[in-house]
């Protein structure tokens, strides 16, 4: 049997890894600038976060999870989404007692047995930020205008902004009785999962990929017509934030996403680029959700980004990423000198400099091409004359200038240059 990584996975190597460090050096810095800082979570947690968290009628949980028992009979799943984890360590380290709102981030890998397709791996990673305790809409608009500020600096267009507002509990539920009885006579030829929402969450009916059922969305009640007063006014006030941060939206009552914990605003960026769903990343308010794990009445708003659908749309409208740098310096020795070479190469790295030095016992010739093959700045020659005298030429690659400089000299040499 030939071993190969696991279907829906994908090894990340190092010209890949470049590229999603130019991501997610970006996306750390857009955060600090917002005032959010990193959380970082267990890749696995008890099932009955996520069946609570996350609800028992998504698909997330009825089809997608990695569930497993661990040696002492109790059920763990790898993470198939970030918030409900987050939301926990919000809770069990007592996070709502620090000033609010509590503002954080991640980047973190997650796990969904869903079907293979552009974009969409079953071990994928995902961008996130969580807001907790800040009720306002201004709280929605704010992590939306930081995605904005994020794809601009990034220099992404072509992508819109969608958003709806699933209204609280208390509006929902006539809305959930508005949609069944405008199901129920079509049931019959609905898709099976259909046939399970119709009970759990008929709102989730809506977003259905099935031919059938997603053509009897576009005839479906609209929630915005049945949101309570302080629903709507929330939701007016989301647009009017956003209008001033000059971010264009449109309203699409169809958004609902995949996930029960959402409350009020919801929303997606889409791009035709990515595949057949579309959507980049998407978010929206949560405010039971802290509850609902076992914390207080705590209001909270975050999105998800999927870093590889990101990466698709990044190279569909021929945006530049990161590449691996070359070295500062390569630096070429003979056996007798190969120690010496390495010594002065930790020194050198010790300086903050990056350094590469031959470690298969090559030609000079053969270091000389590899120092080229690498994208080496400047090459030195480490001969024994050179370690005698405890001086050597810097060549520069780009144009064959030499400099001869003491070894002790090389170092400022090159952070000046750098």
């Amino acid at each position: 049997m030939d071993l190969k990584a696991p279907r829906g996975t994908q090894d990340i190597l190092p010209e890949e890894a470049a590229k999603r460090q130019f991501l997610e050096r970006a996306f750390a810095d857009i955060c600090r600038r917002y005032g959010y800082g990193e959380i970082r979570v267990p890749a696995f947690e008890y099932t009955e976060l996520f069946v609570r968290g996350v609800g028992d009628s998504s698909d997330v949980v009825r089809k997608e999870m990695y569930t497993f028992l661990d040696k002492s009979d109790r059920s763990l799943t790898l993470r198939p989404e970030g918030t409900a984890g987050v939301a926990r360590a919000f809770v069990e380290h007592g996070m709502a007692s620090r000033p609010a709102p509590v503002k954080l981030w991640y980047n973190m890998s997650m796990f969904r047995y869903e079907k293979m397709q552009k974009g969409r791996y079953r071990e994928f990673w995902q961008f996130g930020c969580e807001i907790f305790g800040a009720g306002a809409a201004e709280a929605d608009a704010e992590v939306i205008g930081l995605l904005d500020a994020y794809f601009a600096e990034l220099g992404l267009g072509e992508v819109r902004l969608e958003i709806n507002s699933i209204g609280c509990p208390a509006c929902r539920e006539s809305y959930k009785k508005a949609l069944r009885d405008y199901y129920r006579p079509e049931l019959p030829r609905m898709c099976d999962d259909c046939q399970i929402r119709f009970d759990r969450n008929p709102l989730r009916m809506l977003d259905c990929k099935e031919d059938y059922c997603s053509s009897l969305a576009a005839g479906a009640p609209v929630q915005l017509d049945y949101l309570c007063d302080d629903c709507r006014l929330h939701f007016d006030r989301v647009q009017a934030a956003l209008e001033k941060q000059a971010i264009k939206f449109v309203v699409n009552p169809l958004i609902v996403r995949g996930l029960d914990y959402y409350t009020r605003t919801v929303f997606e960026f889409i791009s035709e680029n990515v595949g057949s769903q579309g959507s980049i990343c998407g978010g929206g308010r949560y405010d039971g959700l802290v509850r609902e794990i076992g914390g207080s009445d705590v209001p909270a708003v975050g999105f998800a980004m999927g870093v590889e659908r990101l990466m698709l749309e990044m190279e569909a409208q021929g945006l530049v990423l990161g590449s691996p740098a070359g070295p500062d310096l390569y630096i070429a020795s003979f056996p007798s000198t190969s120690a010496d070479a390495l010594a002065l190469a930790k020194t050198l790295v010790g300086e903050g400099l990056a350094v590469e030095t031959d470690l298969m016992n090559r030609s000079i010739r053969a270091q000389m091409k590899a120092a080229d093959r690498m994208g080496a700045a400047y090459i030195l020659v480490l001969g024994e004359e050179e370690v005698s005298l405890a001086q050597a030429s810097l060549r520069k690659m780009s144009d064959g200038s030499e400099t001869r400089l003491s070894l002790s000299e090389v170092g400022q040499y090159l952070k000046d240059r750098s």
